[in-house]
């Protein structure tokens, strides 16, 4: 669009774009489900998974972690398949596949024909990001799938200026806003970009505040909920970024993180390049913006020490308009040979092991060694650690049993009991950590506590005595974060739940 067409508001006619390459897209889709389904079962639920598991028997219009949709989500496919990992996550793995199409559909809007479309859906596919997301169900999975729908809509606007699509962007927003609350993020920097650098066209739109309006009205009950509980997601946001410096390497490893999930070596590459092209090309002017919001995107995330991932939502325009430059000869020889089939496959081999389980189980015990995905042993021995626990419970006298309730260091641990104790006679756990803190908590009845973890200071001073009974011990080759824990029984409550459990869940 020229700048006398802003100012005047004339037509656009939008520039014709080639086909959509179809088969060959569709195609790495299809290879990416492969690996997928065919790992989607073979260990079991991931502790988060669990967690959504436990939250979605207490449905809420919002949690004090998260927005309420993946709790809705994971209920919806235990209904569908209880009990089984593979139905649960459905979802994540339909995500990964459409992430795939929708970065390809982007690098057509930039003019991309069949190979770049096809390089674009191949960068998704060899990205560990979206290949270990496809495996978990989890709001890191869904989130950057709904920012890449949001930024083809918005490519596309900008190419063919149909009003309509920013009513769709509305929408998009919403559903993303009930998954996390990032997007509403996106909006704040991708609103300063636009106003540094065009198309300032887009703000004065009003189907674009029309959509604002959807988004914000949808988003109503779940503020509500939050403004009643205190604004519990800001507390939360604050112990992730403590969590983050303290366990995550902070923000000294953000962007070498980054450039790592987006794909080594391929992706980073492409991610790197299409950034700097996205910002230094004359060609691609009108989406300047959202080379900026990337920017401006990673130095906020950077500055509150958030994890990540949480850039992830960008990295499809940037790899769309890689691999158009690419297609179009633009790209500096010396390094073009990176973005070659070879080296997609050998990107393949690299990625698969360290995203998804493929190895068995007793490969994991007897090959420490073997590159495997960063949390694949908390997949495993979650119903045996409800078999533990319910047997350290059994172990205590049935008047006593009557009155003890079942708490948790961890929300994971919570939400395993949860999923596998209450057939093994085991009452309904409670957690103070994190969110299951609100999703339950003991009855007054209980004036005793069997606590799972390794540290039950904060039970001291508000029961009259505390003693070892246990330990958890799943028997397994290879142990969760919760195998080994100690089990402690704590008698005497001294105080009502009502005035004790929210001094626990502080702590």
């Amino acid at each position: 669009m020229t700048a006398t067409q802003e100012r005047t508001g004339d037509p656009v006619v939008p520039a014709p774009i080639p086909a959509f390459a179809a088969k060959p897209v569709l195609t790495v889709a299809a290879l990416l489900a492969v690996p997928l389904a065919l790992t989607a079962d073979r260990y079991g639920y991931f502790g988060d998974e669990l967690y959504f598991l436990a939250a979605g028997r207490h449905l809420s219009w919002g949690y004090v972690d998260q927005p309420p949709l993946l709790p809705l989500l994971a209920r919806t496919m235990d209904a569908i398949g209880p009990g089984s990992p593979f139905v649960l996550r459905i979802p994540a793995m339909a995500a990964t596949l459409a992430a795939v199409v929708l970065t390809a559909l982007i690098a057509r809007e930039l003019g991309g024909r069949g190979r770049a479309q096809t390089m674009a859906a191949a960068t998704v596919a060899v990205a560990a990001q979206f290949v270990a997301g496809g495996h978990y169900l989890a709001t890191s999975t869904l989130d950057p799938v709904l920012w890449t729908l949001l930024l083809w809509l918005l490519v596309r606007w900008v190419r063919t200026r149909r009003d309509g699509l920013l009513g769709w962007a509305g929408v998009v927003t919403a559903v993303a806003l009930y998954t996390k609350f990032l997007i509403g993020g996106f909006w704040i920097v991708a609103g300063i970009a636009l106003l540094a650098c065009g198309p300032r066209e887009l703000l004065r739109r009003p189907a674009l505040w029309f959509g604002a309006l959807l988004a914000a009205l949808a988003l109503v009950p779940t503020l509500l909920w939050q403004a009643t509980h205190g604004w519990p997601q800001l507390g939360v946001g604050a112990a992730i970024s403590q969590e983050v410096g303290r366990t995550w390497g902070g923000r000294v490893v953000f962007l070498p993180s980054a450039l790592l999930v987006a794909g080594i070596p391929v992706g980073a590459v492409l991610l790197c390049y299409g950034l700097w092209r996205l910002l230094r090309s004359t060609e691609l002017r009108a989406y300047r913006f959202l080379g900026w919001t990337a920017l401006g995107l990673a130095a906020v995330f950077l500055a509150v020490n958030g994890r990540y991932y949480y850039v992830a939502g960008m990295f499809a325009p940037c790899w769309a308009v890689a691999v158009v430059e690419l297609e179009r000869g633009r790209a500096s020889r010396w390094w073009r040979w990176l973005a070659t089939w070879p080296c997609y496959l050998v990107a393949a081999i690299l990625v698969v092991p360290i995203s998804l389980p493929v190895w068995p189980r007793t490969w994991l015990a007897e090959h420490p060694g073997l590159p495997s995905p960063a949390f694949a042993t908390q997949e495993i021995g979650w119903p045996e650690v409800a078999k533990s626990v319910a047997g350290a419970y059994a172990t205590l006298p049935g008047p006593d049993r009557a009155r003890t309730a079942v708490v948790t260091e961890s929300y994971w641990g919570a939400s395993a009991l949860d999923r596998f104790g209450r057939d093994l006679g085991l009452p309904e756990p409670t957690s103070p950590n994190r969110g299951y803190a609100t999703l339950v908590t003991p009855p007054e009845s209980a004036t005793d506590v069997l606590f799972v973890g390794e540290d039950p200071r904060p039970l001291l001073g508000h029961f009259a005595h505390l003693r070892p009974i246990g330990t958890v011990h799943t028997g397994l080759p290879v142990a969760n974060s919760i195998d080994g824990n100690p089990i402690w029984l704590a008698t005497g409550r001294n105080e009502s739940w009502t005035t004790l459990w929210p001094k626990l869940a502080r702590d």
